[in-house]
């Protein structure tokens, strides 16, 4: 009897250890993307570079705007509105997101930004996906540029279909919109998502 409990003491005090270094390594890598991913530059590096992002930026509007015509109407009455094309996301075991966008007032770009995003827990494969953002007030916006930004652990996205924008509401002066690359309906997880944002577009 004794030994059998002290086979299943040591079994659950292996366990525990087990998860406990699980749990140690997860935050050490989670800690190190974090410091690695605002390490990037925030605006393309060359004159190319700025006029494929605005570009790229552009054609992921149109594509939204083709999914879903209402969304036409919001970005227009929106103080501005970031769009990110490109957001490359997950990895086995660390989950976690990047992406380069423009920054649109009055549909005119104005600036760079990206956003990084890094999650602990299980997270297998990866996926790229579209996200918009539409800020309600220009104090929204201005804190965006301010680079006070940052989306908590319940924030939650609308996936874009026909009709999604003009059911879509603003919370905290902000609504958020993905799609994946190839336009269709796509739900992100954007919980933790940090922004910083680079004024002036200097050809």
């Amino acid at each position: 009897m004794n030994r059998a409990f002290e086979q299943l003491n040591d079994e659950r005090i292996t366990k525990d250890v087990s998860q406990m270094i699980r749990t140690y390594l997860s935050i050490l890598a989670t800690t190190m993307l974090l410091a690695i991913l605002p390490a990037c530059a925030t605006a393309p590096a060359t004159t190319e570079g700025k006029t494929d992002m605005r570009a790229d930026s552009d054609a992921a509007v149109a594509k939204a705007e083709n999914l879903d015509p209402t969304l036409t109407k919001v970005l227009s009455d929106a103080a501005g509105y970031a769009v990110f094309p490109t957001v490359g996301k997950g990895a086995a075991g660390i989950g976690g997101a990047y992406g380069k966008g423009v920054l649109y007032v009055g549909g005119t770009p104005v600036g760079y930004c990206d956003l990084s995003q890094a999650t602990i827990g299980l997270q297998l494969g990866g996926q790229g996906y579209t996200e918009m953002i539409a800020f309600q007030t220009p104090d929204a916006v201005n804190n965006f540029k301010a680079g006070n930004f940052a989306f908590d652990a319940q924030a939650t996205a609308v996936a874009l279909k026909s009709g999604a924008g003009a059911d879509a509401t603003y919370q905290n002066g902000v609504a958020v919109f993905t799609m994946d690359e190839a336009g269709l309906m796509y739900e992100a997880s954007i919980g933790g998502q940090k922004f910083t944002y680079q004024d002036g577009l200097g050809q």
